[in-house]
């Protein structure tokens, strides 16, 4: 399969995205499409990955920053098709890696591919770093 990522907010497929976040993401189910269709329209950044050949849309992934040192990556997700053929590390490489973010401290939360984030250099949090638990559920 080939593919590519693109960080043009305008290409990426709302339906798939609310399709994929309300059906097969295990965290926040509980949001609802307007929910989603806020955080994309507040998104410092939006990257999809799409199938070379059909253009389809088989990967997406947001990020809240500040625009000058930290980034939240979030809702990570891939179509179950396109699991295991390199989608999940070229999304993570375009958000992390290739875009104006590369020198940032990034945070996520994951209940679940621990090993490709570790490729990317998240890790455990240091000494520096707290968390408050919201108090909605996460899923599972």
């Amino acid at each position: 399969m080939a593919i590519i990522a693109d960080d043009d907010p305008t290409r990426i497929d709302r339906e798939w995205v609310w399709r994929m976040l309300s059906t097969e993401a295990y965290w926040h189910r509980w949001r609802t499409r307007g929910d989603v269709e806020a955080q994309l329209d507040a998104a410092w950044r939006v990257v999809g990955v799409y199938d070379k050949d059909s253009g389809e849309q088989i990967g997406f992934a947001r990020a809240v920053s500040d625009g000058v040192n930290d980034a939240y990556l979030a809702d990570v997700i891939v179509a179950r098709a396109a699991r295991g053929h390199g989608a999940g590390a070229l999304l993570v490489q375009a958000m992390i890696d290739d875009g104006p973010g590369a020198q940032f401290r990034w945070t996520l939360f994951t209940g679940d591919a621990h090993g490709l984030y570790e490729k990317f250099g998240f890790g455990a949090p240091d000494a520096t770093a707290m968390v408050r638990q919201g108090r909605r559920p996460v899923g599972r």
